[in-house]
């Protein structure tokens, strides 16, 4: 059911902080807010105020729908040139034989594997490795959309992008339009990390900075294609460096309106170089989800991935600004269960996340990747969808 706007009003009246109450008129009279603010939001904003009005703006976007789409994942590899210290899927080169590296025909496997499924997306991303280059994935991409020409190709982060490209002796367009013209329709937003310096110093120090990041992005929105951006949060950055992450995203979007969503990541400190840094709390995640609807004002959607949170956690989130739970994500190499995910086989089929959605009394709509609605399950029977082999 919608929050009414006068229940929001209500809400803001009873705030007790004037720059908070400020806040929630700003929001309330779709006006954006400052980082200062945002900043206020996160020191001073109780979770049940931020909460609120993250709801009311999410509800004014979306209404109840919730965005899902059926997709599968593949990671040519898990060898890595760079060492992040909150990592735990990547093996350094030095140590590829921990790792894999999968042959443009293995992963044409994965991809007829998916014959007759009515699948929307593919998402490739992996780990940096030297011999896996530029021609090396324009090759692959050709053969994908030889083979199935309706899929669409949502590939390869801005750090794997910016080494490739480096290799080659391309400039980041000459790059960006020869994987474009190869097949690459979409890009995903991972690589984004914390754009402070001060943070990306001690977390991931050799990977492309946050200039090279945002330029990436900002090549292939001026050729067309649309891209998500990540944060990962929740572990040694404070308050002012979410906020100036954000703000340089959100001044991106700006200028070129090609981010589709915004993606908070959390962080997990299993197996990796910052095991010794607590994780965040579900209140602080959930406030993190709430600030985020709030500031990032021309970013259409607010995405949870519920591998990392738990499918508990993620329905939590759909009260809290967030309007798409990513999809159905067939892990084939557990990616999401080696980076310390909260689901440690994490595929759902359609039928349990259209369960998971309406358990949260939200309405479940099928997507493509460009947030185009293939199918609303608002009103499909579980049982029937349970029983069909394409649903599963």
């Amino acid at each position: 059911m919608r929050t009414p706007e006068n229940a929001i009003q209500q809400i803001i009246s009873s705030e007790k902080n004037t720059g908070l109450r400020s806040i929630g008129e700003k929001i309330l009279n779709q006006q954006r807010i400052t980082p200062q603010e945002g900043l206020l939001l996160f020191e001073k904003a109780s979770l049940s105020y931020a909460g609120s009005l993250a709801n009311f703006v999410r509800e004014r976007l979306h209404g109840d729908k919730t965005y899902f789409n059926r997709n599968f994942h593949i990671e040519p590899t898990n060898v890595c040139v760079f060492s992040c210290a909150f990592c735990a899927y990547s093996r350094l080169y030095a140590n590829r034989e921990e790792g894999w590296e999968l042959s443009s025909e293995q992963m044409m496997d994965i991809i007829r594997s998916y014959d007759g499924k009515p699948v929307t997306e593919v998402h490739i991303v992996g780990g940096v490795h030297p011999k896996l280059n530029l021609a090396f994935f324009a090759d692959l991409m050709r053969k994908i959309k030889a083979h199935r020409p309706d899929l669409h190709i949502k590939g390869y982060t801005a750090v794997e992008l910016d080494y490739m490209f480096r290799k080659a002796k391309v400039s980041v367009e000459e790059g960006m339009k020869l994987l474009h013209e190869a097949g690459l329709d979409s890009m995903p937003g991972g690589g984004a990390e914390i754009f402070h310096p001060e943070i990306r110093q001690v977390i991931c120090a050799d990977k492309v900075d946050a200039e090279g990041w945002l330029a990436i992005h900002r090549a292939a929105h001026e050729l067309g294609m649309h891209s998500n951006a990540t944060m990962l949060y929740g572990h040694i950055e404070k308050y002012i460096h979410l906020v100036d992450h954000m703000e340089r995203l959100r001044q991106l979007q700006d200028q070129t309106h090609g981010f589709n969503t915004f993606i908070p990541l959390k962080f997990r400190n299993k197996d990796n170089d910052m095991s010794h840094v607590p994780e965040s709390s579900v209140v602080q995640d959930m406030k993190l989800y709430a600030v985020a609807r709030l500031y990032m004002d021309n970013f259409p959607h607010l995405k949870a991935y519920w591998p990392m949170l738990g499918r508990q956690n993620a329905q939590l989130t759909l009260a809290f600004g967030v309007n798409d739970l990513d999809g159905t994500i067939d892990d084939s190499t557990k990616i999401y269960s080696m980076a310390g995910s909260e689901e440690q086989n994490p595929s759902l089929t359609t039928a349990q996340l259209v369960s998971l959605i309406r358990q949260a009394n939200r309405e479940p709509v099928e997507r493509d990747t460009l947030y185009r609605e293939i199918r609303n399950y608002r009103h499909v029977d579980l049982s029937e969808m349970e029983a069909n082999p394409l649903y599963n």
